[in-house]
């Protein structure tokens, strides 16, 4: 056994970077880890956002140390210069939480490409390249955790969020491999897979302002809260669980449908939220 690896990781004195950290879950584990960490770095396109947050949390807790950094994840160029501040400041990141992702939620043949391209940026690309660009940081402050943002739609093909669907079956599996890669060095990998959690995710992902349409889309109990979503992930990680469904009966139902035979999930899942188009008469 390698020397030290012998330690199990821990959110306590952490150093965590959080991408996507303006609103939504983003905000929601900052709030959470601000009591345990020793510093977060937050990161957000929206400035304005990422400094109420971080006011606020400095307010609550004086000894934590922030900051914010404004960044477009869609583009390389930000993705580089925020991974080189990381190093060139040497700021000891020991937890990475890839929590920023877009969604669209309408059939695919309607779909904006403007819509689309950023979402795979962000979702597949920008997640990838930056676990890629830090992996040596969280490698030198071993032990050290990746949680990846993923969705419990990445289990399975879904019309109306295909692309969406599909970028998050990346993530799970992506997030897999990473994790059995990684294990002999001391660095915890697990892939978060929420149902609804009501965020403003629904009010950019909706078109035309159809945010209720897309939470109608799933019975209410199988949502979670952010509250919930967050410490079930955050627990998960220091368990070192390779993946967390954080509503139990979701769970139970997402583990009992991998036992039946794909024709047969293929038709609940085209008779449940299978686009309604126009019928011709």
């Amino acid at each position: 056994m390698i020397q030290g690896l012998s330690r199990k990781f821990s959110t306590m004195g952490c150093t965590a970077l959080i991408t996507g950290a303006t609103a939504g879950l983003g905000s929601e584990f900052a709030k959470q880890l601000a009591p345990v960490a020793a510093r977060l770095i937050l990161v957000g396109r929206r400035e304005e956002r990422l400094g109420e947050l971080s006011a606020s949390l400095k307010k609550s807790f004086p000894s934590l140390r922030l900051d914010t950094l404004k960044a477009d994840l869609s583009l390389s160029s930000e993705r580089l210069n925020l991974s080189s501040r990381i190093i060139r400041e040497q700021i000891p990141v020991n937890l990475l939480i890839n929590n920023a992702g877009l969604g669209d939620l309408g059939t695919f043949d309607t779909a904006e490409w403007e819509r689309i391209a950023p979402m795979l940026e962000v979702n597949v690309t920008a997640l990838t390249h930056l676990t890629h660009l830090l992996l040596p940081m969280l490698r030198a402050q071993s032990p050290s955790g990746i949680l990846n943002v993923s969705s419990v739609a990445g289990f399975y093909p879904l019309p109306e969020m295909a692309v969406y669907a599909a970028t998050k079956a990346y993530v799970t599996s992506f997030s897999e491999a990473l994790r059995m890669e990684l294990a002999p060095e001391g660095i915890n990998v697990t892939a978060l897979c929420p149902g609804p959690v009501p965020t403003e995710f629904f009010d950019v992902a909706g078109r035309n302002g159809e945010t209720i349409r897309a939470m109608e889309r799933t019975h209410p109990s199988l949502a979670s809260t952010p509250e919930l979503v967050v410490r079930q992930a955050l627990i998960g990680l220091e368990r070192d669980k390779p993946g967390v469904i954080p509503n139990p009966l979701l769970a139970l139902l997402v583990r009992g449908s991998r036992l039946l035979p794909f024709p047969v999930i293929r038709e609940a899942i085209r008779l449940g939220v299978g686009p309604k188009r126009p019928q011709k008469v």
